[in-house]
């Protein structure tokens, strides 16, 4: 349990709320869709990129687009989960046409892997944000 946690309930509270915050997460979102798309479907990925296992890479780059959705409030966690399912199920077909790639079923049970975890992290920063006494849990 943190001492005080009012520091990170600001944090959070800075990012989640005010008129302009839900449209900065959609731009961003916007930007992530475009880069991990070129990411998935170029021939040679830059190894600045990589995290060390593909199934990790995954993982994290549809964590982030599940939090970067829901913080951008587009919808509920049903429809992110169905349209980043979705995006990946379509990334894996186009790689299949790429001939230094591959598509694979644990690369999109990586991505729903990492799409349940960015919406539970999303969760946690909005509940966080939204308590009144600064107090985690």
């Amino acid at each position: 349990m943190l001492p005080n946690a009012k520091p990170v309930q600001g944090l959070a509270h800075a990012i989640t709320a005010g008129p302009i915050a839900a449209q900065s997460w959609r731009v961003l979102l916007a930007l992530l869709l475009c880069t991990i798309t070129w990411l998935a479907l170029t021939p040679a990925p830059p190894q600045q990129a990589n995290l060390g296992w593909d199934k990790l890479n995954h993982a994290a780059a549809f964590a982030t687009l599940a939090a970067v959705a829901s913080l951008g409030q587009l919808g509920g966690w049903v429809r992110i989960v169905w349209a980043l399912a979705t995006y990946g199920a379509l990334i894996e077909v186009l790689q299949s046409f790429i001939p230094t790639r591959s598509a694979e079923w644990g690369d999109l049970l990586a991505d729903g892997i990492g799409i349940a975890s960015g919406l539970l992290l999303a969760a946690a920063i909005a509940r966080l944000a939204s308590r009144p006494d600064g107090k985690p849990g």
